[in-house]
């Protein structure tokens, strides 16, 4: 199987190439083949796990953007049985950036929305790399509507680099259906999930996570503005910007799971399979099954009057300074 590696990845690269090979040579046969084949499938395992003990917040960025990472579809067919897709906001078009539908998790109906980025040169094209418009956000607040009239849970997958900003998203109110979005998700009357499985990027990625639990992936990054963004605006020298000013600024939002868990944001870090969620996409759904399931468990058997204060009572934690 053809994967794709990163440049910090490439001393694995080289020894899961020979593993490869050897094992095309030795179809099974050569049991001093099988011994070699052991030791380095091993050796391979610990330098995984010795590269990705000690990422720094470019390199986990560089992850969360991997292009064979699960999107939300894929984690959709792994986690839920009869997933129905709903289309269209009901006042424009239907956004392929974001989709949402009703479905069953261990028996239980829910609502899932998220991001999807979209495979491919031409699907990502439709998909518009996962940067919803405004209509995607009213088709996503629709549905979550929904899922509060039939009193269904809503799950929600977060992975975008930020809302679109063209020209045609902003006539046709961009920054008022993020806001909405805040708002509407704040008061909703029924459990809220979201996981960061990717990528959250700034308000296009709030817009869908105003949440009874907050979670994220636990090589996913979540912050205000892509590193990119911070870095071109902070820390252009003479023109010019790169990789030592993109790693610098990623170092500087404090982006990943573990700075968000600590400053209380989240409310917890979903493990990932060694060397990602790409590499074992099934046990990472898995995983996101359990996280949501546990949480679940807990929300639907509050009051929805305290799951409301409670919620009212996370948001206005954020941000406050401690002494």
């Amino acid at each position: 199987m053809l994967r794709y590696y990163l440049e910090f990845e490439k001393p694995i690269q080289e020894l899961e190439l020979k593993i490869e090979e050897l094992r095309r040579l030795s179809n099974g046969r050569d049991p001093k083949m099988a011994s070699e084949l052991e030791m380095l499938e091993r050796k391979a395992g610990e330098l995984r796990d010795d590269i990705f003990s000690r990422l720094t917040p470019w390199q986990k960025t560089q992850i969360a953007r991997h292009p064979d990472r699960p999107y939300t579809l894929d984690y959709i067919r792994m986690i839920t049985r009869d997933f129905v897709e709903l289309h269209g906001d009901r006042r424009f078009s239907d956004d392929p950036s974001i989709v949402g539908g009703i479905g069953s998790i261990d028996g239980t109906a829910v609502v899932i929305i998220g991001h999807q980025k979209g495979r491919g040169t031409r699907e990502r094209i439709r998909r518009n790399f996962g940067q919803p418009h405004p209509e995607g956000y009213r088709k996503a607040l629709r549905l979550m509507r929904l899922a509060e009239r039939f009193g269904k849970p809503v799950l929600t997958l977060i992975d975008t680099p930020g809302a679109y900003p063209g020209v045609g998203a902003e006539e046709r109110g961009q920054a008022e259906a993020i806001a909405v979005n805040l708002m509407e998700m704040s008061r909703l009357r029924t459990p809220v999930v979201s996981i960061v499985i990717g990528e959250g990027g700034s308000g296009g990625a709030l817009a869908l996570s105003v949440a009874d639990r907050l979670y994220m992936l636990e090589h996913s990054v979540y912050s205000v503005i892509s590193p990119e963004g911070c870095a071109a605006i902070l820390m252009k020298r003479n023109g010019e910007i790169g990789t030592e000013e993109y790693a610098a600024a990623a170092e500087a939002l404090r982006l990943t799971a573990q700075d968000l868990l600590r400053f209380r944001i989240i409310d917890g870090i979903i493990p990932e399979p060694p060397g990602g969620a790409h590499r074992a996409p099934k046990e990472a759904a898995e995983e996101i099954k359990k996280a949501f399931l546990s949480s679940l468990t807990e929300l639907e058997g509050k009051d929805t009057d305290r799951l409301l204060e409670e919620r009212y009572r996370k948001l206005r934690r954020i941000g406050r300074v401690s002494g």
